[in-house]
């Protein structure tokens, strides 16, 4: 089994932007030397909490600073850009670092309806022209629209020696059933929805079989994850992350992940309590051995090769600390 990162780029609360970047390269860089086959950075805007508004930036600095690990974007939000400029950049990117370099898409806006008019203008109309904008991003890449479209000797320059793989990224049905259709790698956010993975991605495959008999697609499951030496340890860090979500439920808008010690000073509410062991059900906590057994099964129900690992803790040695126990459990 794959194990892979994604990297939401998480600010604790009371530290900078800048340092949380600073964090998330250097995260980049241990997780090359402990194993992990790719590093991605997610895409999200105008949000207090997380520092990366734009994952092509920091990939050319991780690709600059690793050397075999695969980096890429999870993902880039295609309804908020043009296809052409998309593949423009990763062209770039893979033609820096060849042979590493992935292209992940995704539909949502990543922030809130206003950011979106800022960004896009009309998102709900760019995210209905997601199947003909996701055509485009892949003939620009094979260089393949026909000889009387506009487009036939627009090429997005420069044209790497290895092009950069494209992976559409979703948590519903009609993502899966997309990505199967145009005959793309998919990878499904187990973290970001309620939904039933496994059959989903059961289906997937199975309509890439009867699509692209003769294509071999790859698949990721993405699961939120955080270990440390003892369960309870791990259930104490989750609880900076849970807590941020509770008062996202409530309109409260904070400026970071909060500390442990924020957390030990709120009264928690019988609704709370609730949202704290739902989400804990959603995510893998425990100690190494109990985290390698959870993954195994996780990817057993799936089905699939590889999963993404999302850690999000208010102290970013923890989360090191976190993807360090992971990797020794495994011993890749």
């Amino acid at each position: 089994m794959k194990l892979s990162i994604l990297d939401q780029v998480p600010i604790p609360s009371g530290a900078s932007a800048k340092s949380a970047l600073d964090s998330s390269i250097q995260l980049a860089i241990e997780a090359e030397k402990l194993g992990y086959h790719r590093y991605w950075v997610a895409e999200h805007h105008n949000l207090t909490g997380l520092a990366c508004p734009n994952p092509d930036v920091m990939l050319g600095i991780i690709g600059s600073k690793t050397n075999t690990i695969r980096i890429g974007a999870g993902a880039v939000l295609l309804p908020h850009y043009k296809p052409y400029k998309v593949v423009e950049t990763y062209h770039l990117l893979a033609t820096l670092y060849p042979g590493r370099v992935d292209l992940g898409i995704g539909r949502a806006p990543g922030g809130s309806a206003e950011t979106s008019i800022a960004l896009s203008g009309n998102f709900l109309e760019q995210v209905r022209m997601m199947p003909e904008k996701l055509d485009e991003v892949m003939r620009f890449i094979e260089q393949s629209f026909p000889e009387d479209h506009l487009f036939h000797s627009v090429i997005p320059t420069p044209v790497p020696s290895v092009a950069p793989a494209v992976w559409l990224l979703g948590t519903s049905e009609k993502s899966s059933k997309t990505a199967a259709e145009k005959g793309m790698n998919y990878a499904f956010g187990h973290f970001m929805t309620e939904k039933d993975g496994p059959t989903i991605m059961k289906e997937y495959r199975d309509q890439m079989q009867q699509l692209h008999p003769n294509k071999q697609a790859e698949s990721i499951v993405a699961i939120s994850v955080i270990c440390a030496e003892t369960k309870e340890a791990a259930e104490e860090l989750a609880m900076s992350t849970i807590f941020r979500r509770i008062q996202e439920t409530k309109g409260i808008r904070r400026d970071g992940v909060p500390s442990l010690e924020e957390v030990k000073q709120y009264t928690f509410t019988d609704e709370d309590r609730e949202i704290i062991e739902k989400t804990k059900q959603k995510m893998i906590l425990g100690n190494p051995l109990q985290v390698r057994e959870q993954l195994k099964s996780l990817q057993a129900s799936y089905k699939v090769d590889e999963l993404m690992i999302v850690t999000i803790t208010h102290d970013p040695q923890a989360r090191l600390r976190s993807y360090q126990l992971i990797a020794e459990a495994f011993s890749f």
